[in-house]
């Protein structure tokens, strides 16, 4: 069956640099900053229906050309002498065909001046982070005990006051 929700495309470094606390991680390690990238970005995918892939340049890490999911997001290591602004290229050229509409999380507008003509919409570093942030917030609103914001609604929760109150009277009675 064909998957057609929304694509995100991430330039993960540009992602990690971006972000002032994975910033800062990186300068720890930079496996440690992409592996919290990918799990702050599979919260993203779960709680938004977009389909999240991560690009790495590859010439950071051993292995090149490598693709691979971990954490649910498809991650992507460029090939050889490929930026990670050619690989999102190519793989917008290849997801354009059958999704509703592409995504791409860059601070290389100009680099991916080609994508943006062909109809791909830009999200900043700054913008996906707000993106998440607020998804976190609306996670975590939604699991407090006690929140109105519960992912399982009653019968009750739907029904107006007013309602309620005649349905309360008539059960007395």
């Amino acid at each position: 069956m064909a998957d057609w929700r929304d694509v995100l495309l991430v330039d993960g470094y540009n992602m990690i640099g971006g972000w002032p606390d994975l910033a800062a991680l990186s300068k720890k390690g930079m496996q440690e900053a992409r592996d919290r990238l990918l799990d702050l970005l599979a919260d993203y995918q779960a709680y938004s229906g977009r389909r999240v892939i991560a690009v790495f340049d590859a010439y950071r890490v051993p292995g090149l050309g490598r693709s691979f999911v971990q954490c649910k997001v498809q991650v992507y290591f460029t090939k050889e002498k490929e930026t990670a602004d050619e690989c999102i290229e190519r793989l917008v050229g290849e997801y354009s065909h059958r999704r509703r509409q592409i995504y791409v999380a860059t601070s290389d507008f100009v680099e991916q001046h080609v994508i943006f003509a062909q109809g791909a919409l830009r999200i900043s570093a700054r913008e996906l982070r707000l993106e998440v942030e607020d998804n976190q917030k609306e996670v975590k609103k939604a699991i407090e005990p006690g929140s109105t914001g519960s992912i399982r609604h009653s019968l009750e929760d739907k029904l107006p006051p007013d309602v309620r109150s005649r349905l309360e009277n008539w059960r007395r009675q």
